[in-house]
């Protein structure tokens, strides 16, 4: 039986159910999970590419918004009461101390780094953010070496979760754009490349 078989039984677990888990300590330290409209996914591992592109994500970012926020780093949001995820970078208002008692829910820019996982990110992950209503989502392209940016979440029947980004684009290694919360910001695409 596949799990798309009406006669499969699943079940979907709430943020606060996902949450009560984790604190339970089910799951380990090295089990790599995040919780996506309500299912619980084994994210991908990281090779050395991945791991020094979140690097000089962080870095960038963090030059681009300046005091007043900060970049999060692989760490969960609330996105809504079924999804949990952990993007490779978010940018959010505040201090880090901010957030002691709750996961940020709504951040100014969500970054997904992909090589391998770029389908997901692009179709599912991007649904997901549309409708959460992340108003900008860009993925960093390792395998093709550009930025994917996608902004203005709209509802369309056809889109995953019923949401899509009606503006989407690619750029490349010599252009640069500014975050739509930090418009007088300028971070340039190749600082989140790999050198060419």
């Amino acid at each position: 039986m596949a799990l798309d078989d009406p006669l499969v039984r699943t079940r979907r677990w709430t943020r606060a159910e996902y949450d009560r888990l984790i604190g339970y300590g089910v799951f380990g330290e090295d089990e790599r999970v995040e919780l996506l409209d309500g299912l619980l996914v084994v994210r991908e591992p990281q090779g050395s590419r991945h791991s020094a592109a979140v690097v000089a994500l962080q870095q960038a970012l963090a030059q681009a918004f300046g005091s007043g926020f900060h970049v999060r780093p692989q760490l969960p949001i609330a996105l809504d009461d079924s999804s949990e995820p952990e993007p490779d970078a978010v940018v959010v208002q505040g201090a880090p101390w901010d957030y002691a008692r709750s996961h940020p829910a709504t951040p100014l820019l969500l970054v997904e780094i992909a090589e391998t996982s770029l389908a997901i990110d692009r179709r599912y992950k991007g649904s997901l953010y549309a409708r959460a209503g992340i108003a900008d989502y860009w993925i960093v392209n390792l395998g093709e070496s550009v930025l994917e940016v996608y902004r203005a979440p709209t509802p369309v029947a056809r889109a995953r979760f019923g949401w899509e980004y009606r503006s989407r684009e690619r750029l490349a290694r010599d252009a640069s754009i500014s975050p739509l919360a930090a418009p007088s910001a300028l971070v340039a695409v190749a600082a989140l490349l790999p050198p060419a």
